[in-house]
């Protein structure tokens, strides 16, 4: 997942379905018949715009430009019981992870967590009946058939919520970057100023007996992110996915680790109270600098919480560290 404007996490577009065709009023005639019945057809239903999961898309970027998305019309019916070419559909893939919801109300039409699961976004009209629906014993010869129904004109958002087995969370230059780079694949970019990382990078990290699981790091949060400040607003609903939430708090950071880890965990809880039931591990980041008695003494003041001293660039307990990742997402 590259940095910068190539990573779209949220856009709003306006979706037009497609209008039923016309159902036919015909009558049947030929050089044999003069008085013929109704053999009016049905029109064809107008296009649906529809969301397509696909797991191979990381960001909603191909849509940020297309705010007006517009589906086929449906034709109408014809004689002979010939019906109306259905209206071409709107396809729309989208990232897994990937939230409706209907912009003017808020509310959550549905959400997209699988590889080629479809949902209907805006359902197109339904094409008009033909005339041949509505003979009977009375009326034998109805000269009439149904409208095409109109489609439908809504705003919808569509949101990304990062998908992932373990979610790094910790103030700037914590060194989640870092970790990522030396856990998996992935090359965020990694420089001494804060933040470095504005856009949530994913990387997949190789475990014991051929397992792997995906970790996410997401952009520093700072205090007063659940109010706006910083960065950390934009994207704390990306942790809400996380299975797993590792904090992150370097050894020489400035306050108490525990004090750290404590207002970390308050910006998540005032975002989002339900965050505090994912399992929380605590890893003490660029530990390579303290020596067995520092380590000992901070030990004393750890959170209650399942914790562990490493360095990504000594790569000291990295290994360890993914034993007791992988115990919590595998509880």
């Amino acid at each position: 997942m590259s940095q910068g404007s190539n990573f779209v996490d949220y856009v709003k577009i306006c979706c037009r379905s497609g209008k039923g065709g016309a159902g036919s009023a015909h009558l049947h005639r030929d050089i044999l018949t003069s008085m013929g019945g109704p053999d009016g057809g049905d029109g064809g239903r107008g296009g649906h715009i529809t969301v397509v999961g696909n797991s191979n898309i990381w960001t909603l970027l191909h849509l940020k430009y297309r705010k007006h998305i517009i589906a086929e019309d449906g034709l109408a019916g014809g004689s002979s019981h010939k019906f109306g070419r259905q209206g071409k559909d709107e396809i729309l893939e989208v990232p897994l992870g990937t939230i409706a919801k209907d912009a003017e109300t808020g509310e959550v039409l549905f959400e997209i967590t699988k590889h080629g699961e479809t949902k209907i976004l805006t359902a197109g009209g339904r094409g008009g009946l033909g005339n041949a629906h509505f003979k009977n014993s009375v009326q034998q010869t109805p000269r009439f058939a149904q409208p095409g129904e109109q489609g439908k004109e809504v705003w919808n958002i569509l949101e990304l919520k990062v998908l992932a087995d373990v979610g790094l969370v910790g103030f700037p230059n914590a060194g989640k970057s870092t970790l990522l780079s030396v856990v998996s694949a992935a090359k965020p970019e990694i420089a001494d100023y804060p933040f470095t990382t504005i856009v949530p990078n994913l990387g997949i990290v190789s475990y014991r007996g051929g397992k792997s699981f995906v970790m996410a790091d997401i952009p520093g949060i700072i205090e007063g992110a659940s109010k706006g400040k910083g960065l950390g607003y934009r994207f704390l609903r990306h942790i809400e996915r996380n299975s797993v939430l590792l904090f992150m708090v370097p050894a020489d950071t400035s306050r108490s680790i525990k004090e750290e880890y404590e207002i970390l965990k308050r910006e998540l809880e005032s975002y989002n109270p339900e965050l505090m039931q994912k399992p929380h591990i605590l890893a003490i980041t660029k530990s390579d600098m303290l020596d067995e008695e520092l380590m000992n003494e901070i030990k004393q003041d750890l959170p209650n919480i399942p914790s562990i001293f490493i360095s990504s660039v000594a790569e000291k307990n990295i290994l360890e560290l993914k034993d007791l990742l992988w115990k919590a997402i595998d509880a």
